[in-house]
């Protein structure tokens, strides 16, 4: 007989599956040796009273084994002669998309500008060593894209466009582990995530499709208003194309923009990555001195308010984990998260951002790129303001929020190093004074939160694309371009690893359409 079952425990008993089967047993009348197999469903923690509690949705197994698989699989065959598919990006809106394409019985072409995510890794470790950004493999440009190096976070409220769990059941079947197939806030890790990507790369290559890295696009091949592929390094590679960019490949907007084809400014959010340690956090959102203890994971949050008509809010929070440089180019300075899969770092950041809209830009005029603009001239401020390298300003939080000119800073995760500035003075004052509230707002909702233990590294810019490269809602093509899909985060159509990739197998389907 197999019996699903909901209960409510402490994170010791959530722990084991053999103190799981002795609660059923003592609290439901089942017998504990009758129970042969215990799947765990979906985990969350329930963390809103000081009394911490784990939710647990169960199948149980009584007297019989399990006959099916953890999860359905996908079937990806030979694709070798088919008809053609070029996919520009190997982030997770391209990766997906190919492996769609596959499953549709079609080819896809990848073109990656950026290195294979092992040999990006050196690039990533130049950054650190010697603050040199190689503009084409860095922490946004790559195999596997911005999420490669960011976390790996799973978590999306995008569930009505597409099918969320077919996303992590392709993760799983590429190496990721079961255990995000339940968890409510799903995550693979920076150091799992890119032998993850790796396996997907060598599907798409063993179906018989191409993957190309340091291969950058730099035209489209355009007949009567239709793309019939690309360019690259000088090379054409024919097809309909998905584009999949990522929201940092600022040449690509400038060049659809001189083609004329169709796009917008898109609002996006701009702050700081906000530093507290750990086990402050943990002890804060677990309402403990003793933090999250022996059976609890290093503890998230999530803050959201509206300040003078702009919403402020934490974006990407990685608890246990580092605060990375995350320019794409010279005089940048950006910062971003991550965290491995333990979570087990001194430290828990997010960032902590503000809404910013295209009719915010100061003069009220704008065009498809103020908004990139915009962030440009924000990072170069900041890269100012670093003394010209990566090493990022920062102040202690509640300097900032009283206006004070810190005058050390804590110890940081931030491995290029810190320099004290007051960013209450140069941030945009759209964007510092909405902060400065909003963490008041943090503080009280959160007692301990607003604190000079706390650092602020700016500048947060990458939260999603500045632009809408614009497309039909019926077939996902561009408005007025047959054969082009933009696809993902780049596009302006997703925010996250699995939203791109819903996107990615989206837009992948309409190929197929297209064709038919």
């Amino acid at each position: 007989m197999i019996k699903e079952l909901q209960i409510r425990v402490s994170p010791q008993i959530a722990s084991q599956q053999s103190l799981i089967r002795d609660y059923i047993s003592r609290e439901h009348g089942i017998d504990a040796r009758t129970i042969t197999h215990i799947r765990v469903l979906k985990r969350s923690i329930d963390a809103r009273q000081r009394q911490i509690y784990i939710n647990l949705t169960l199948r149980m197994y009584i007297n019989e084994e399990p006959q099916d698989e953890e999860y359905e699989k996908v079937v990806y065959n030979d694709v070798s002669g088919a008809r053609q598919v070029v996919v520009v990006g190997a982030g997770p809106g391209g990766l997906f998309a190919a492996l769609r394409l596959i499953e549709l019985g079609l080819r896809p072409i990848v073109i990656e500008r950026g290195k294979d995510v092992h040999e990006r890794k050196k690039d990533l470790a130049r950054i650190k060593r010697e603050q040199a950004v190689d503009a084409e493999s860095n922490y946004c440009f790559g195999e596997g894209g911005a999420g490669a190096y960011s976390d790996g976070k799973l978590y999306t409220r995008s569930k009505k466009r597409g099918n969320v769990d077919k996303i992590l059941r392709v993760f799983c079947q590429h190496g990721a582990p079961l255990s995000i197939l339940s968890d409510a806030h799903p995550h693979i890790g920076t150091d799992k995530l890119p032998s993850v990507i790796e396996s997907m790369r060598n599907t798409i290559i063993k179906c018989g499709g191409e993957v190309h890295f340091q291969t950058k696009m730099t035209e489209l091949i355009l007949q009567n208003d239709t793309v019939t592929g690309v360019i690259a390094n000088g090379k054409e590679f024919f097809g309909p194309v998905i584009l999949a960019t990522g929201h940092s490949a600022r040449d690509v907007y400038r060049y659809l923009a001189l083609a004329n084809i169709k796009m917008e400014a898109k609002g996006i959010a701009v702050g700081v990555r906000l530093e507290h340690p750990s086990e402050l956090i943990d002890q804060i959102q677990y309402h403990s001195k003793q933090g999250r203890g022996k059976y609890l994971p290093a503890a998230e949050y999530s803050f959201v308010n509206q300040v003078d008509g702009r919403g402020v809010y934490s974006f990407c929070m990685c608890p246990g984990g580092y605060v990375i440089p995350a320019a794409t180019d010279k005089e940048q300075i950006v910062v971003n998260g991550m965290s491995p899969s333990s979570r087990g770092g001194k430290w828990s950041n997010s960032g902590m951002v503000v809404e910013v809209r295209p009719d915010d830009i100061e003069g009220g005029t704008y065009d498809s790129l103020s908004m990139m603009r915009f962030q440009e001239k924000l990072e170069k401020d900041c890269w100012q303001q670093g003394n010209m390298k990566q090493t990022a300003p920062a102040q202690r939080m509640a300097d900032f929020v009283n206006g004070k000119l810190s005058y050390d800073l804590p110890q940081s995760s931030y491995t290029p190093g810190l320099i004290s500035s007051p960013l209450h003075f140069w941030l945009p004052q759209q964007i510092s004074k909405r902060l400065q509230e909003g963490f008041r707002m943090f503080g009280r909702r959160s007692h301990g939160f607003l604190t000079n233990e706390a650092c602020m590294i700016a500048v947060e810019t990458r939260t999603s694309a500045p632009v809408r490269v614009l497309r039909n809602s019926d077939n996902l093509q561009h408005v007025e371009i047959n054969g082009l899909f933009p696809c993902g985060e780049g596009a302006g159509y997703a925010g996250g690893i699995v939203s791109a990739g819903v996107d990615g197998e989206r837009c992948a389907e309409m190929v197929n359409f297209y064709f038919s």
